[in-house]
């Protein structure tokens, strides 16, 4: 069972959350909170396995508790789905750089929603396709890369950094396992190591470390 904890400011939305997210039985709320402050609070007791997370909010946005919740320790095992109305720019990339596993938009299927709730929980990265173009951009027009990240890319194989590459490009690991020839197993092995190696907390920050070094390029 994954428990879920939703953090929107609107009630009928959370309510509509709910009723999606639990029609198929492997997925429950275990509970709800109206603001980001709120939302810190509720996490940190019950310890969700994902949270549903809005980003305009009174007392304290969604950016911002995402941040806290990924930076807390004790929050290691809880992932972060932002789920918005608003795919501006800087919106999008701000949440993937603050910690978020996934983004969605609020008009996403329900089905979607439920897959993207069991693959954020299940340790992956998701980015609803109407907007993984907009953190590319923003990727792109980002200022130069930071001092050390190529260090950091200096300490992997070249195996290692082709599937960094792949990864940047954002296949599944059995897509980087077709793509250079290995087994799926071997594919999950490299992405692992490719975690830890780099003290990344999900794909997503993979990916976006691929194009902040310039591994991978917008066209």
């Amino acid at each position: 069972m994954i428990r879920i904890v939703l953090v929107d400011d609107q009630e009928l939305v959370r309510a509509g959350l709910r009723a999606l997210a639990e029609s198929e039985g492997d997925i429950v709320v275990v509970g709800e909170a109206a603001d980001g402050l709120a939302g810190v609070s509720r996490v940190r007791e019950l310890r969700p396995d994902v949270v549903l997370m809005d980003i305009r909010m009174p007392r304290l946005d969604g950016l911002a508790a995402t941040r806290q919740i990924v930076a807390d320790p004790a929050l290691a095992g809880t992932r972060v789905l932002v789920l918005t109305t608003f795919d501006e720019d800087e919106h999008v990339f701000e949440a993937v750089r603050s910690g978020a596993a996934g983004y969605l938009l609020k008009d996403v299927a329900p089905a979607e929603l439920r897959r993207a709730v069991r693959v954020v929980a299940a340790g992956d990265a998701l980015l609803d396709p109407a907007v993984t173009a907009t953190v590319l951009r923003a990727v792109a027009a980002a200022p130069a890369p930071r001092a050390g990240a190529d260090d950091r890319l200096a300490a992997l194989t070249e195996r290692e950094r082709e599937v960094l590459q792949q990864l940047g490009r954002g296949l599944t690991n059995d897509e980087i396992a077709a793509e250079l020839y290995l087994s799926p197993a071997t594919a999950r092995t490299y992405v692992s190591r490719l975690l830890a190696k780099l003290g990344a907390r999900d794909r997503a920050a993979l990916v976006i470390l691929a194009y902040e070094t310039g591994l991978v390029r917008t066209p």
